[in-house]
């Protein structure tokens, strides 16, 4: 892709040891494919960019810890691009329920258009839906998620970067895959009979982040918050 690595377990040896030169070599090779995570998951372009920064000053902070898998650390970039996803969604919230306890001013007489604003951004569509069932899923789900459908990384790279054995990887995959897809009925069953029309029969739509599709930060085995694994 032209950044000039050929070797880059040796190029990320370099940047541990605190070659900045090498440490930029690796952003310009995988600085497309976390941006493009993070894009997928927040779909504002400018929110994509910080997250990017995020994860990447994450690495160079934590780059004694960070995980080599097959030559390479984008399984360990993707990883701990979901959780700074995580992260600053939580934050987010805190922000939204501080505002909330402020008190509300009196009346002005001018008409207010918050929720007209609110409902024209939180738009119904199937994007939209898929991404709020994916922010459902748990931290496990959403890595093996990541990792083997939308990356489509071996189940062994995977397996590494989130240190548990492959068919753990597997039996959490093909769980992950059901729990995404029934999430998504549900938001577009609830969304469709919200506007009164009647629910769908059909199975999730066909989308990035489907389930249909082929095929804490990542030093250590995220937790899940939805029932004990395997």
């Amino acid at each position: 892709m032209g950044t000039g690595i050929t070797d880059e377990e040796e190029t990320w040896a370099r940047a541990r040891d605190g070659d900045s030169s090498a440490f930029a070599a690796l952003f310009d090779r995988h600085r497309d494919r976390v941006f493009g995570q993070a894009l997928r998951l927040l779909r504002a372009p400018h929110d994509a960019e910080d997250v990017t920064a995020m994860v990447f000053l994450e690495a160079w902070r934590r780059r004694a810890s960070v995980r080599v898998v097959d030559g390479s650390i984008i399984a360990w970039l993707l990883v701990t691009t979901n959780f700074v996803v995580r992260n600053q969604a939580r934050s987010v919230r805190r922000y939204r329920e501080a505002l909330q306890r402020i008190p509300v001013p009196a009346a002005s007489g001018q008409p207010d258009e918050t929720a007209d604003v609110d409902e024209r951004l939180d738009n119904s569509s199937r994007d939209t839906q898929v991404r709020a069932a994916f922010a459902r899923l748990s931290p496990n789900d959403q890595d093996v998620i990541t990792l083997c459908l939308l990356e489509e990384l071996p189940m062994e790279q995977a397996a590494a970067v989130l240190k548990v054995p492959v068919g753990t990887v597997k039996s959490r995959l093909s769980r992950a895959r059901q729990r995404l897809g029934a999430h998504i009925t549900e938001l577009l069953s609830a969304t469709a009979t919200a506007k009164g029309a009647p629910a769908s029969a059909n199975g999730a739509p066909a989308t990035d982040l489907d389930p249909t599709g082929s095929t804490t930060p990542p030093t250590g085995s995220t937790t899940s918050s939805g029932g004990a694994e395997r």
